[in-house]
């Protein structure tokens, strides 16, 4: 099995190992041989041939053919190598080894029995018996090494496949990724065209109608020759136009703000942080913790609207040099917290035991308040005098996005 096809590396350390195994027992089959009163020129030579083509095995492995030729003539020069000295059975188990790997199980048998009958045999040849232990022996080493060399075979598949599986998994991720992206895409469209749908019906039904009746009593005041009657018109504009008014702030409150158009809120808190940077000459920066999960554009209103309250604050009250926006999210809560290094208040005063402030002004504070509550989230204020403020504001997660 060549390293390509394994990206584990698994086989590559067997095959290491079992060049090692067979380096050790060439060397030392050839010592005890040569101590035995073997030839030494026929010895060596012997072995030479024998490791030289092992060595050939590798590069036949890579080429994907001729690699049961090559095994059949390496154990031809085992059996050479045994006729020169019976001290050389001993190669037999990598043989037994190597079996496993090139041939078929029942091709692997058989060449592995003609292996253990030789090395069975070979003492008979020379002392002219065999002993119980120079057949069980080798017989148990002949199964071992089977056993091995197909366990390593399957333990290297199942690398390849854990490695394909793992691969798998990634790319399965990334497609999901990819289609969270799509889904999150198409639910700002929806809401986009629902909110749109929301002002066209806003703005038909009040300030339009409004305008409508101002109009007409404005022709009317034009041609009304009673001084009476043309002061209660006036009147009847006035409120007329109070209500107008009043009804395009109601509408122009609910509109999601500019910088949510051009993309994602974490696009929209950097803009809005990058122009009060520009207009307050402050340091700001915007760090992004977590991913952010896909939000309904009212909860992205709300929290661009808190990041800009925040910033307001601190430019007009703070005298701050630093100021940090940190998105982010835990299991069940989007938050994002704005944090000055200004010259901060006194927060244990400002807030009343009803979690309204009481301080002067606090307008802000409050809306930002009813808002974030209005979508199940809150606001928490952190200040001390001279130590800077911290502002906290979270909305839950939306429900199929919880774990």
């Amino acid at each position: 099995m060549s390293a390509s096809t394994d990206p584990t590396g698994t086989s590559r350390w067997l095959r290491l190992g079992q060049h090692a195994l067979l380096g050790v027992l060439a060397l030392v089959c050839g010592v005890r041989a040569v101590a035995d009163g073997a030839h030494p020129v026929a010895e060596v030579g012997a072995l030479a041939l024998f490791v030289g083509w092992y060595s050939v095995g590798p590069r036949v492995a890579r080429s994907g053919r001729g690699g049961t030729g090559w095994f059949v003539g390496l154990v031809a020069l085992w059996a050479l190598l045994v006729l020169v000295s019976p001290e050389n059975v001993w190669l037999a188990f990598p043989l037994w080894l190597l079996a496993g790997h090139v041939l078929p199980l029942l091709p692997a048998v058989i060449v592995s029995l003609v292996v253990f009958v030789v090395v069975a045999l070979e003492p008979v040849r020379h002392t002219g018996e065999a002993s119980f232990a120079a057949i069980i022996g080798p017989l148990i080493g002949m199964v071992v090494a089977l056993g091995i060399s197909k366990a390593q075979q399957a333990l290297v598949r199942d690398g390849i496949e854990r490695q394909r599986l793992i691969t798998s998994l990634y790319a399965a991720q990334e497609e999901s990724a990819a289609l969270t992206d799509e889904l999150a895409r198409v639910q700002r469209a929806e809401g986009a065209s629902s909110e749109r749908t929301r002002l066209s019906r806003d703005i038909h039904d009040g300030i339009a109608q409004g305008f409508s009746s101002i109009v007409l009593l404005a022709r009317a005041a034009r041609t009304e020759q009673d001084p009476d009657r043309v002061r209660e018109l006036l009147a009847h504009l006035e409120d007329g136009a109070t209500r107008g008014l009043e009804e395009s702030r109601r509408v122009v409150a609910a509109l999601a703000p500019a910088d949510l158009d051009e993309g994602s809120l974490t696009g929209a808190v950097r803009r809005v942080t990058e122009r009060f940077a520009q207009e307050s000459d402050t340091t700001a920066e915007v760090r992004v913790a977590e991913v952010l999960p896909p939000l309904p554009t009212s909860a992205e209103v709300t929290l661009l609207r808190c990041v800009q309250g925040a910033l307001a604050n601190a430019r007009a009250h703070a005298d701050a040099d630093r100021v940090v926006v940190t998105l982010g999210r835990t299991d069940e809560t989007v938050r994002v917290d704005v944090v000055d290094d200004g010259r901060g208040f006194d927060a244990d005063a400002w807030w009343a035991a009803d979690g309204s402030p009481t301080g002067d002004g606090g307008y802000g504070l409050r809306a930002t308040r009813a808002r974030l509550r209005e979508v199940g989230g809150g606001l928490a204020v952190e200040s001390s005098p001279g130590e800077g403020t911290a502002v906290s504001a979270w909305i839950p997660v939306p429900q199929q996005e919880q774990p």
